[in-house]
């Protein structure tokens, strides 16, 4: 299970950048902690909960269990990433107040440029020491596998999940809703089985009950739990469908929820109401990445979790690439252009190449998907040596490419905005004229001498880089949407602490992509 978890994760994060965008610029999305299932009983009082539910142990009425606290070295230490492979100081969060830090990671905005939302991935999955104040209730990791759940990143937070040895209440009802969503469930409900420490809820028994064959005691336990006010009539008429669908039967459909839970989500679709997931916090459309989903649901899952860098490039563009479109419009244009594209690649036919361009580069464009796009096809379009307006698109896909440098020190070009952006991908803006006002914001940054503001210096001098790298973050992101000042103070500081490749490719993406609301 790890080594196929860490192979996805490695592609994930190194394997190409990651592309994103807003699931609405009006209203934020919901936050996993207010879409997880009531699965357990909640922790002890000092563990953030949203549940208020009642215990209620496999074969016994409810009990009160017994919360035994994980040392926070082994838990908020927890990482996927090593010191090594991520370059960041073990002692990273230093003297930030575990409450504040845990508030800033749950607040932080997923649509952002795919450089800053690969570094928020970077610090999400970081192995460093807890922060000074650590308390061993592991608030900063499930703050940090909240924020994955809020990406989508189901693979990664099941990861960290796993490094757990004992389960406890809430790692495990984050775990158990992963379960659900990535198909899983069976594995989910035996692991309940298996650990008596985690005591479920009426509905999350009901469920596993069921699941395992045992009907009569699913049956049982859903009667208990209404008649002790513990099964909400709602849950109550889902679950009953669930275990006699014939309840069903000339009877009109259940009201579609408002806000389900990946266990609602489940229960539907078993009862056979299932619910679109387009609507839904992105997390949800992982199951839709199923192999019993159509090809066109898994292609419109993985776009949307693309766009969060969520899935690896390839994951995308090989589920592109599956078979013939079936039909025209919408998705199928979009498919029907990639094979066109992929076809023209293996021939090597520049024409067709140069034509096919402009109208896949608009589809991506639109999905927000351009660093995903190229991640797989920048080096192979440089590669092309494409001349005129499709030479130019080619050149600047290749700059959204991990192989930006590379790709900057082969173009010759008396464009300003080209020559701007050679100068910033190889670090040295010096004599150059910015091109418009965020190309201003973006050269003060890379200009020579420029440090980092007072607030930043005081963040490092007390040993709060970590906070100072979230700060940086949410600068850059917002400021790209009004103050261009915040963007020039995000990436010097980036640019300081030696992040340089962060803060060359936030500044390419920066004048190459529309991130500004």
């Amino acid at each position: 299970m790890w080594s196929s978890r860490a192979g996805l994760l490695a592609l994930l994060l190194f394997g190409g950048a990651t592309a994103l965008g807003a699931e609405t610029h009006d209203r934020p999305p919901l936050s996993a902690i207010d879409w997880l299932s009531k699965s357990v009983t909640g922790p002890a009082a000092s563990l953030p909960s949203t549940t208020n539910e009642p215990a209620v142990a496999i074969g016994a009425a409810p009990r009160p269990i017994t919360v035994a606290p994980i040392d926070g070295l082994s838990l908020d230490g927890l990482g996927l990433l090593s010191v090594s492979k991520t370059g960041l100081p073990r002692d990273l969060w230093g003297t930030t107040s575990s409450i504040d830090l845990a508030r800033m990671i749950r607040a932080e905005r997923i649509d952002t440029l795919p450089a800053i939302q690969s570094l928020l991935y970077t610090l999400l999955l970081a192995e460093v020491a807890p922060p000074a104040d650590s308390d061993g209730q592991g608030a900063i990791f499930l703050a940090r596998v909240d924020k994955l759940l809020d990406l989508g990143a189901l693979d990664p937070a099941l990861a960290l999940l796993e490094m757990i040895e004992n389960p406890q209440p809430e790692p495990f009802r984050r775990w158990f809703d992963v379960a659900l969503l990535t198909g899983e469930e069976d594995r989910a409900c035996e692991m309940m089985r298996e650990n008596p420490q985690i005591a479920p809820t009426f509905p999350a028994r009901v469920f596993c009950l069921a699941r395992g064959g045992d009907w009569n005691a699913a049956a049982l336990s859903l009667r208990t739990g209404e008649t002790l006010g513990y099964v909400d009539d709602d849950m109550a008429r889902l679950l009953e469908r669930f275990l006699d669908p014939e309840l069903g039967d000339g009877e009109p459909d259940l009201p579609m929820p408002t806000r389900p839970s990946p266990l609602v989500l489940r229960l539907m679709e078993a009862i056979g109401q299932p619910l679109p997931t387009t609507t839904l916090p992105v997390a949800f459309a992982q199951s839709d990445l199923r192999s019993n989903s159509g090809w066109k649901t898994r292609l419109e899952a993985a776009e949307r979790l693309a766009k969060n860098g969520a899935i690896s490039p390839a994951q995308l563009w090989e589920l592109y690439n599956e078979r013939k479109p079936a039909a025209s419009g919408g998705v199928w244009d979009r498919v029907s252009a990639v094979q066109d594209l992929s076809r023209a690649l293996d021939r090597q036919d520049k024409a067709a190449v140069a034509g096919i361009l402009p109208v896949i580069w608009r589809h991506i464009q639109a999905l927000e998907i351009e660093v995903s796009f190229a991640s797989e096809y920048g080096q192979k379009l440089v590669d092309m040596g494409l001349e005129g307006e499709a030479g130019a698109l080619a050149f600047h896909i290749g700059l959204l490419s991990e192989n930006y440098e590379n790709v900057a020190r082969r173009r010759t070009s008396d464009h300003p905005l080209d020559r701007f952006l050679v100068g910033l991908a190889t670090g040295s803006v010096a004599g150059l004229d910015a091109p418009d006002q965020m190309g201003s914001a973006v050269k003060l940054a890379f200009s020579q001498g420029v440090r980092p503001s007072a607030n930043y210096s005081m963040l490092l001098s007390e040993k709060r880089l970590g906070e100072a790298l979230i700060l940086a973050i949410d600068q850059i992101t917002e400021g790209a949407r009004g103050d261009l000042r915040d963007v020039t103070d995000g990436l010097v500081l980036l640019r300081h602490v030696g992040l340089e490749s962060t803060a060359r490719r936030a500044a390419i993406e920066l004048m190459l992509l529309d991130r500004r609301g």
